[in-house]
């Protein structure tokens, strides 16, 4: 059995019956079906020869219908495609309620999409995203291991926190209406099932840190969570991250292949899933109509990942950044939400969107942030203000990639971990790594879904994951 986008491609190749299978897109004057089995953004029409079907057969072939059709290749007598199949059968294989299907062949809201999310990779728009996910995920693996990185799978059940923010989901199977409770009144969480607190992990990065202090360099890529009750159209309380981390990388080493590797997928997926990412810079072209004139991107969506793509990213210092952000006229005309007036205040999106897209308009790489405002794991600089931390910018998405340089230090990481008042019993196993063979070593981690955000011009990141997990909505 062919795919359509096969008989798309080598269709004046292939002779003979063949056998289609797929979902009717729409059934005009008893004529003509667009079929598509999800293997292409384009339909292939199939040519029914209705006189010589059975009038009952026809009223079955309606929008969301599954069909088999045999026929035979011919040339196509329309435009926009080189073959059509001629059918000398059709089966219905599952039946579509038209009065009830509610992915019909017109324009549907992203918000109405996300109600029938279970029916929406139906859509152009969302079959479409879901391939070029699917092929960014490949080209992630493909990076990683083309370049002598080993896949960790690390926990996914953690009892560490790696951000130190505290907002993780727990695991436990205690009564949550009559929990135990020690001789303080608070839970015993001894009974519970892994006999300690345990939650979601929001990172993966600790544990693989252990793995790059004897592999030399390795990558997770899986689900984190994060219990931040935020309903913006950046954040999901359930994503995909990778992680990759390399010993004897400092952070000059992390800032190049950080940058290497989002260059090498984009181009990879901009080659692989072109007719899907021509599809999406149409869509992308069609939303920008509709902002205001001086919100319109000055690039096409195909035009800003060859520009990504083609150009160095450029590499800007925290305090650089504050004075840039602090002079401008953006800031003095107080247009930021969130004034800049002092060094050491946390970059909102609106900074970094600002940086990027501008002043340099180009993706930017900001490194040696204040520790205050940084994971404890991240490598205290001399100066013992800064730390050897980088986050890599981006139009439209913001903060992209978030890395460091790791604290290798046992006596420094030790004292940050105390002065945070951390648990040290809960890191012992990370303190050992700098007891046993410490050295250098960096890592960064990158959201996937900021990712296919940008890499398919969506603006909501619940429309770059199958089933977005949000504040009050899991009902998928």
């Amino acid at each position: 059995m062919y795919s359509i986008k096969k008989l798309l491609q080598d269709g004046k190749n292939i002779q003979g019956e063949i056998t289609l299978k797929g979902w009717v897109r729409t059934f005009r004057s008893n004529r003509f079906i667009a079929l598509n089995d999800g293997s292409t953004i384009d339909n292939l029409q199939v040519v029914v020869d209705f006189e010589n079907t059975d009038p009952e057969l026809l009223k079955r072939i309606t929008t969301g219908a599954a069909i088999e059709v045999k026929g035979r290749l011919v040339e196509s007598q329309g435009k926009g495609q080189n073959v059509e199949l001629q059918a000398s059968n059709i089966s219905i294989l599952g039946d579509s309620n038209p009065e009830e299907y509610p992915i019909q062949p017109k324009k549907h809201s992203l918000e109405f999409l996300r109600e029938n999310a279970h029916l929406r990779v139906r859509s152009s728009t969302f079959s479409a995203v879901m391939r070029v996910r699917s092929t960014l995920a490949f080209a992630i693996h493909k990076y990683f291991q083309d370049n002598g990185f080993f896949y960790v799978n690390t926990p996914i059940i953690t009892g560490s926190d790696a951000e130190g923010a505290g907002e993780m989901f727990r695991v436990t199977t205690l009564d949550a209406k009559n929990p135990p409770l020690n001789e303080n009144g608070e839970v015993d969480y001894k009974k519970d099932f892994f006999g300690r607190e345990t939650n979601l992990t929001v990172s993966g990065q600790l544990e693989g840190e252990t793995f790059a202090m004897a592999l030399g360099k390795i990558y997770t890529f899986g689900p984190t969570f994060r219990a931040e009750n935020s309903n913006t159209s950046r954040h999901l309380a359930e994503f995909w991250m990778i992680e990759p981390e390399m010993a004897f990388y400092d952070l000059i080493d992390n800032m190049n292949l950080a940058e290497d590797f989002i260059k090498y997928v984009l181009q990879y997926t901009l080659e692989v899933r072109r007719d899907d990412l021509e599809f999406l810079n149409k869509r992308f072209l069609e939303e920008e109509k509709t902002k205001p004139q001086n919100e319109r991107s000055t690039m096409s969506l195909i035009e800003k990942l060859e520009f990504v793509i083609h150009n160095q990213f450029k590499r800007v210092s925290y305090t650089e950044a504050i004075d840039i952000l602090k002079n401008s006229n953006h800031n003095k005309k107080k247009k930021f939400q969130y004034p800049v007036n002092e060094w050491g205040v946390d970059l909102q999106s609106e900074h970094e969107r600002y940086l990027v897209e501008k002043h340099f308009e180009c993706p930017v790489i900001l490194y040696d942030y204040p520790a205050n405002i940084k994971a404890f794991y991240m490598r205290l600089n001399e100066d013992g203000k800064t730390v050897r931390a980088m986050d890599i910018l981006f139009p439209g998405i913001g903060e992209i990639v978030g890395g460091s340089q790791r604290e290798e230090r046992y006596d420094v990481l030790k004292q940050k971990i105390a002065d945070l008042h951390m648990d040290e019993a809960t890191l012992w196993w990370y303190l050992d790594l700098r007891k046993f063979g410490t050295a250098v070593h960096s890592g960064f981690g990158l959201g996937f879904e900021r990712l296919v955000l940008f890499a398919t011009g969506m603006t909501n990141i619940r429309d770059v994951i199958p089933y977005p997990r949000t504040p009050q909505s899991a009902e998928f």
